[in-house]
């Protein structure tokens, strides 16, 4: 464990960091959600065409981010508006975290029915009550604590999401302090794939089906590295039942996705690894979906489209007419196996730093 004086140093450089202005920001404040004990804020987007039973997805800044930043940068609801679902974005307080991170390292924030996990699911439970959502299309998205926290909403609730994304994130319930969290952060003292697993089965008790998890990591990220990539894959690989290796890797330019299906031979679990990528979500603003920022990567590679698509919410990767119309699998891209590949050893490389593969 690093020393104290070095974990202050580095929560003062935080602090001293601004949000990201948010000009052009069209979501609109969501009071009345319930209790809120996580004393959260809660913002929305809802389109103007709105079809019957639309889907919803639920979107986590980072810290020092807001909602509004974050909806600016990533482009989420202005994919919303185009293809007609609804987002929510949960909004962290000062008075909770006073660099606006979800306190994702708090066990009293990332229990289910308690604090900010409990907040996130009154407001869905309110949004859904409000415009009829289809409760088969609930998602969760994430930035580093916004991440973390994803993974805790899906690890509690696991019933309410049929999938989730986290970016430059953490396995849930490895650490319950903030000297503790910038060493998981770093890839140190991260818990072996038994205990990993165990922490998301005690979660919920859940015993039906489990949502996706798609996990994006960037090769460079010296914030969350890639360690806690490959420890959430081995977190989630357990509930479904698929194996250590990918049995499928594709490439595109660059960059890497390894794909892990269940016995079904659908994609249970995916690791995007974007080579040379700092901390941030990667984007490609030529798309027309969102605006390079601090955290906001504009390395051509849209993070929020590819999530959207692989969700069903969007038919193809450009800017089009609104299309309502699910992608069937036979649309999405072909996958194919690849042996030893490059990536393999990124990910190899990144369970032995972890400690969870020798």
């Amino acid at each position: 464990m690093r020393s104290l004086s070095d974990t202050l140093e580095r929560l003062a450089r935080l602090r001293s960091a601004k949000p990201a202005t948010s000009p052009g920001s069209i979501l609109k404040k969501l009071d009345h959600f319930g209790g809120n004990p996580g004393a959260l804020a809660a913002w929305q987007h809802v389109p103007k065409q709105l079809p019957a039973g639309p889907a919803l997805v639920v979107v986590l800044h980072g810290c020092t981010q807001t909602a509004a930043s974050y909806d600016v940068g990533s482009g989420w609801s202005a994919l919303a508006e185009d293809y007609g679902f609804i987002v929510l974005f949960p909004q962290q307080n000062r008075q909770n975290n006073a660099n606006l991170c979800f306190n994702w390292f708090n066990a009293a924030d990332t229990a289910r029915d308690q604090g900010e996990t409990m907040s996130i699911r009154q407001m869905i439970a309110a949004v859904v009550a409000e415009h009829g959502i289809d409760e088969r299309r609930i998602y969760i998205t994430g930035l580093s604590a916004g991440g973390a926290m994803a993974n805790a909403m899906l690890a509690c609730y696991p019933e309410v999401f049929a999938g989730g994304a986290i970016i430059a994130g953490l396995p849930y319930a490895v650490a319950t302090t903030v000297p503790e969290a910038f060493d998981r952060m770093r890839g140190q003292g991260l818990p072996d794939t038994c205990a990993l697993q165990a922490n998301l089965r005690a979660a919920s008790g859940h015993d039906g089906a489990w949502p996706t998890v798609s996990v994006w990591q960037g090769t460079s990220d010296n914030t969350v590295v890639p360690a806690n990539a490959a420890a959430i894959v081995e977190q989630w690989r357990g509930v479904h039942s698929v194996s250590h290796r990918p049995p499928a890797v594709e490439t595109f330019e660059r960059h890497s996705r390894s794909v892990w299906r269940d016995d079904r031979g659908f994609d249970a679990i995916d690791l995007y690894t974007i080579s040379g990528m700092g901390h941030g979500t990667p984007l490609d603003t030529s798309l027309g979906y969102g605006r390079a920022a601090p955290f906001m990567l504009d390395i051509g590679v849209s993070s929020t489209v590819q999530i959207a698509r692989s969700w069903g919410l969007a038919a193809s990767f450009e800017r089009r007419e609104r299309a309502h119309a699910p992608i069937s699998r036979d649309e999405q891209t072909t996958q194919h196996a690849v042996p030893g590949s490059g990536i393999q050893s990124v990910i190899e490389n990144a369970l032995r730093s972890a400690g969870l593969m020798k």
